[in-house]
């Protein structure tokens, strides 16, 4: 844990040999069931050799009412994510909107379906001096068993709430990132996920959410200010068309997109959680 904290505050481009050095005590994974290694990864993203196998031991269905494409299901605040000026982020109650730092000129919402659910969408806002503008609205994986205000370690949920956006990564070259981009073999993973996907490829594009992390690191840092049982290691990626342990992961295009447009200088946060939570 020390020693890859070190290595990553060295160097934005890290090295595989010192990257799989550094990461062999991880044990945790970001939608990985047995079988699955992923060099380098940190906290609930995905690690070597874990077994999280779904309840009952087979993979998750989707439930009945959510289809197998996001597109054609509307969520909460869907009709309201619409471009123009607003008073705040639609879906987000005025406690959850007060939360979001001043600075902040860039807000990423992820708005999941339910409390339970392992689905949500993703609109990015931008904050101008008449009001708040959405951007596209983007189909998104989150944790199997959907969120909690009080996230630990394995406990297959992404965290909800409000942070910062500072830093990203990933296997391939830098698509163009104003966040500092760290490229790295650390991201490489195989394996299957809860429903059987190939995670392949799901670290080609990463950002950190700085939950439980040290904003200005490496995504691959195991620093963990909060304590380990506290998770970490969540991240925006690359989706595999399944539910993750507790990142949030979106489609290639989309990702490639956030990396070119989320600028430090506009202080980008994301607010995340569900539908029912962020109302409030």
């Amino acid at each position: 844990m020390t020693s890859l904290a070190k290595i990553a505050r060295r160097g934005r481009h890290l090295t595989m040999p010192a990257v799989v050095l550094a990461a062999a005590a991880l044990v945790s994974a970001c939608g990985v069931t047995g079988g699955s290694t992923a060099a380098g990864s940190a906290g609930d993203a995905p690690t070597a050799a874990r077994a999280e196998p779904t309840p009952g031991g087979t993979p998750s269905a989707r439930p009945s009412h959510e289809p197998s494409a996001l597109g054609g299901h509307v969520m909460p605040g869907d009709a309201d994510a619409a471009p123009g000026d607003l008073a705040q982020p639609a879906g987000l109650g005025p406690r959850t909107a007060a939360r979001i730092p001043a600075d902040a000129r860039q807000v990423v919402v992820v708005t999941g379906h339910d409390k339970n659910s392992p689905r949500s969408r993703v609109v990015l806002y931008r904050r101008t001096a008449s009001g708040w503008h959405a951007g596209a609205n983007w189909p998104a994986h989150n944790a199997l068993k959907g969120w909690t205000a009080d996230h630990h370690l394995d406990d297959l949920r992404s965290p909800s709430g409000v942070f910062g956006l500072s830093d990203a990564g990933g296997l391939l070259p830098d698509p163009g990132s104003k966040l500092p981009y760290t490229r790295s073999g650390g991201f490489s993973v195989n394996g299957t996920g809860f429903e059987g996907e190939s995670l392949a490829g799901s670290f080609d594009y990463v950002i950190a959410i700085d939950y439980n992390r040290v904003p200005g690191t490496s995504p691959l840092d195991w620093t963990r200010p909060l304590g380990q049982d506290k998770g970490g290691g969540v991240w925006l990626h690359v989706d595999h068309g399944g539910p993750t342990h507790a990142c949030v992961s979106l489609p290639e295009a989309h990702m490639k997109e956030l990396l070119r447009t989320l600028d430090p200088a506009l202080h980008p946060v994301v607010v995340m959680g569900d539908a029912a939570s962020l109302s409030a």
